[in-house]
């Protein structure tokens, strides 16, 4: 993506004000996709037609910024929802290693939480958009009325609808990372001494565990669902690679998780949503074509 100086060195007002909004603008697209290499896609899309806008006409440049970035990663999400359906096994969201900062927005960091993004997927995509851009960056209604080609109060009708399907899918009851992580030391006590009780003691009678290899590694190719399932299905597993496996805390979507590294190598990801002080999700992502965002930390804002 080439940026624009002019003969003195100075950032032309195009670049300046894509540079100032480009985290927003991952966030969006990222938000809208789960994936951060089709966001990254998006953005170049939208900066391709930034730098043809003759920008004595835009009146709010972050509105107009993220009316492009809204449209591309619509068109994008369409193109993905047809991915998808030929993905190999549960499909997953790219992990993000985030920093502290996004986990002190509390409000962001439940927006990008892998649970979260789950939740979204099941929203169809102009109700995804509609509710990104009006919960999570407060849009106004006829600022996204113009971004997904409808009029402001059908954009009411349908934030009112993904407000009302959100709410039902979405964890119950606030969750503090410390209780997160606290679920999650006794998944990495699992992994680490083989102790499955106290990983047990956590485990929602009906957890559901999501394994995403891609079809590139091994995962499990359907969600085990159940905490004797999941129990049996690391009691089989661990044993065998003893001594090759380690875990260690990282934020990742701005909530606590684990980085898996198997002989030293990044390997996966594991995320966990809680509801009522128990995990009953539990997502693993081993795909190696997702897991380049977990070495160094990607910027989100809002």
């Amino acid at each position: 993506m080439s940026m624009g100086t002019d003969t003195a060195g100075r950032t032309d007002p195009a670049t300046e004000a894509f540079v100032t909004y480009r985290n927003l603008l991952f966030t969006v697209a990222y938000e809208m996709l789960g994936s951060a290499a089709d966001a990254e896609d998006v953005l170049q899309e939208t900066w391709l037609r930034w730098v043809g806008v003759d920008l004595t006409t835009v009146r709010d440049q972050r509105a107009y910024l993220v009316r492009i970035t809204t449209r591309q990663s619509l068109s994008r999400l369409r193109a993905l929802g047809r991915r998808k359906e030929s993905y190999v096994g549960p499909w997953l969201p790219e992990p993000l290693l985030t920093t502290p900062d996004v986990a002190e927005d509390v409000e962001l960091a439940d927006s990008v939480s892998m649970a979260m993004l789950l939740v979204l997927e099941t929203l169809a995509p102009t109700e995804r958009a509609v509710f990104v851009l009006r919960e999570v960056f407060d849009l106004a209604y006829d600022e996204i009325a113009e971004a997904v080609d409808k009029s402001p109060a059908a954009v009411r009708q349908i934030a009112h609808r993904a407000r009302a399907h959100v709410a039902a899918r979405r964890p119950r009851g606030a969750v503090s990372p410390a209780e997160t992580r606290g679920a999650l030391r006794a998944f990495q006590r699992a992994v680490e001494t083989g102790d499955l009780q106290s990983l047990l003691d956590v485990l929602a009678p009906d957890v559901v565990l999501l394994g995403d290899g891609g079809g590139v590694v091994q995962a499990t190719p359907v969600p085990i669902v159940g905490a004797g399932k999941v129990a049996r299905l690391l009691a089989i597993g661990l044993p065998r690679l003893a001594g090759r496996i380690s875990v260690e805390p990282a934020q990742i979507n701005g909530c606590p998780a684990l980085i898996l590294r198997l002989d030293g190598e990044i390997d996966g990801v594991v995320a966990a949503r809680i509801d009522d002080d128990l995990i009953t999700g539990l997502y693993v992502v081993r795909n190696p074509e997702k897991l380049s965002r977990v070495e160094h930390a990607t910027a989100v804002s809002r």
